[in-house]
């Protein structure tokens, strides 16, 4: 496959209106900004999109946005994983028919599956489509299912589409052993830190990030990583130390916190939908001042 993933990706959160149904034409905008802000992929939904309390015609009209939106101007990729299993192979026929650029894919939801059920699912849905896929490591998530070297060795037999993998499972030790079996058989096989942490996941061999942070400040996660990139270490943990402090700012209340600071950097995308919570005028008030503290509010695009 030809697609090459690097730099900071952005996986955009889902605007929703004050009724909590879609809102499509902020969506639109939301998708423009990352790209004329210099995200090198767009990928939707991400647990950050809300994937879970979407349904699954909501989940194929956005992509539809997303994807024209886009206009190839940057790959774009569309998560397909649901509860059901008949609904991830619905979501990713209509993906492929929409001109998506890849599929993303996590490990199968709820239950503890065996290693062998994960190389399955995931050799059933990689020869099904012809098309680019990225595997989603998210052990926080999936009750400490997670992908191990092994099995990454064995689906890149298998599977000349597997072309990279997000990974959130803030275990460098697993990022390298998945690196380190990975890049001989794929040297182009792209390992994408699941959030903030560029810094040490570029020195691993990480090819990037999907970005939370982005939506608030992409001038700071585009400098971190032309900043790893050129080898820059002391500028890098400079800004690397920053970009910390504001992932733990968003994921406390995740991924409302994240929608509150969007608000504050005048994009506002509404509400989140139940059962998240939706950002109280109190913790905007306290993502505002620590926004202010770093800097974020005079050096970042305010507005689309």
């Amino acid at each position: 496959m030809s697609l090459v993933l690097k730099g900071v990706m952005q996986s955009p959160i889902t605007p929703l209106k004050e009724d909590f149904s879609p809102d499509l034409a902020t969506f639109e905008k939301m998708v423009d900004f990352h790209v004329r802000t210099g995200a090198t992929a767009i990928s939707w939904p991400h647990h950050k999109g809300e994937s879970h309390n979407l349904t699954i015609s909501e989940r194929k009209a956005m992509a539809e946005v997303a994807i024209k939106t886009v206009n190839k101007r940057v790959p774009i990729s569309i998560h397909v994983s649901a509860l059901a299993l008949e609904d991830t192979y619905e979501l990713a026929r209509h993906a492929q028919k929409s001109g998506a650029d890849a599929i993303i894919a996590i490990t199968p939801y709820f239950w503890k599956y065996p290693l062998e059920s994960i190389y399955n699912h995931f050799v059933n849905l990689g020869t099904t489509f012809d098309m680019p896929l990225i595997a989603y490591n998210s052990p926080d998530y999936l009750d400490g299912i997670e992908f191990t070297a092994e099995l990454t060795e064995r689906l890149l037999e298998k599977l000349p589409n597997l072309i990279g993998m997000k990974d959130a499972s803030f275990n460098s030790e697993r990022f390298f052993e998945i690196l380190r079996v990975a890049l001989p058989m794929r040297p182009d096989f792209a390992m994408i830190a699941g959030v903030e942490y560029l810094l040490p996941s570029v020195c691993l061999g990480g090819k990037g990030s999907y970005s939370s942070a982005g939506a608030i400040c992409p001038n700071l996660v585009n400098n971190l990583f032309a900043a790893c990139e050129s080898g820059n270490w002391k500028l890098a943990r400079e800004l690397q130390y920053k970009l910390s402090q504001l992932w733990h700012l968003f994921r406390d209340q995740y991924p409302s916190s994240l929608k509150g600071g969007m608000q504050i950097m005048g994009r506002n995308v509404g509400p989140t939908r139940a059962p998240l919570p939706t950002a109280s005028p109190e913790r905007i008030k306290h993502i505002e001042k620590t926004l202010a503290e770093l800097g974020i509010l005079d050096t970042e695009p305010h507005g689309w």
